[in-house]
């Protein structure tokens, strides 16, 4: 009815919308009305597209997460309950607690964040350079040093692992000088740029760097200010929300790091190697106390758990800078 009275209102010279549109559309051929009619029609069908294409990715990333959190706040005897779905039967924090003793947790997260917070700082350093100099400079075998760049991106890191575990385990050549177990094992590669992701950070900053008005060097120039000073002083400051996005970039692929922490370390503990050991962990604390009575149904609660505490700081990190995080990814070049 609301429709009807809008459509009836005056437009123009006293002539209703229905009106005009009749008008209009008696003075168009077949093939203009059939695509106005398909416009139309698909102006109608894709908001009902979308939300169910938004629904089911929702669904899958969220279905993991939901499911996670539910295992984790119920009771191990919840898991051989056919009654209990979603919406646990018997809510406890004993498996919350459980799983973070038999992880060590306090512990294993200051290993991790002395690793991942401090290589994460020294990469987007070492990063932030070599993509400034890859934007402005122009040098000798330029081209072939951003070759090497894309190669870092799509070269996997497994590829190079023996040799860098040969070098640290014989650093200089000395074998009295081995940086296994050591945290400069990973800060080393991280400060010369060849840390985690590293070819993608630096091509982030590359496409950052370059977008950038090329005034702002030539006034710092004229000031009498050098290519370091102008980088430090000038472009630093424009750039801080390309920072952030390499920083939680870096953050997140440390944290999640199992495979190179685990060649280069086998006495530290981070979280990642944590979960992945999580099961002989079970085995050594909890289900021996409890006698080895607890079935493989029952031992997902624990599992659960601990994937749970280990994605919770990046979940609670990215859930207070994801604002900055999107501007920084729509900066850099990367969409769009």
């Amino acid at each position: 009815m609301a429709e009807a009275i809008k459509d009836e209102k005056e437009i123009g010279s006293g002539m209703s919308k229905r009106q005009a549109k009749k008008i209009r559309m008696a003075s168009m051929n077949k093939q203009e009305i059939a695509y106005l009619r398909k416009k139309a029609l698909m102006e109608k069908v894709w908001p009902v597209f979308r939300f169910l294409i938004l629904f089911g990715l929702c669904f899958v990333i969220l279905y993991p997460l939901i499911y996670m959190i539910s295992c984790a706040f119920r009771d191990p005897s919840d898991m051989n309950d056919p009654t209990v779905m979603w919406i646990p039967r018997n809510l406890t924090l004993q498996v919350i607690k459980d799983t973070a003793h038999a992880m060590d947790f306090w512990n294993t997260l200051k290993t991790t964040l002395i690793l991942n917070i401090g290589c994460s700082l020294v990469q987007v350093c070492s990063c932030a350079l070599a993509g400034y100099g890859f934007a402005r400079f122009r040098f000798k075998g330029k081209g072939l040093l951003f070759g090497i760049v894309v190669l870092m991106i799509l070269v996997p890191s497994q590829v190079i692992a023996i040799p860098q575990y040969q070098q640290f385990r014989n650093f200089l050549g000395n074998p009295d000088w081995s940086l296994i177990n050591n945290p400069l094992s990973m800060y080393l590669p991280a400060l010369t740029g060849n840390g985690i992701r590293s070819g993608l950070m630096i091509f982030i900053f590359r496409q950052f760097f370059k977008g950038l008005p090329k005034e702002l060097e030539d006034a710092a120039y004229l000031d009498g200010c050098g290519p370091l000073r102008t980088f430090v002083q000038i472009m630093i400051p424009n750039a801080l929300s390309s920072f952030l996005t390499v920083f939680l970039f870096s953050v997140v692929w440390y944290w999640n790091d199992y495979y190179v922490s685990s060649t280069f370390f086998t006495s530290n503990q981070t979280i990642a190697l944590m979960l992945k050991n999580l099961g002989n962990q079970l085995n050594n604390t909890i289900l021996k106390d409890m006698g080895g009575t607890a079935g493989f149904r029952e031992q997902i609660v624990w599992m659960e758990a601990g994937c749970l505490i280990s994605i919770l700081p990046i979940l609670v990190m990215y859930a207070f800078l994801q604002k900055y995080f999107t501007e920084g990814i729509e900066r850099s070049g990367l969409v769009g």
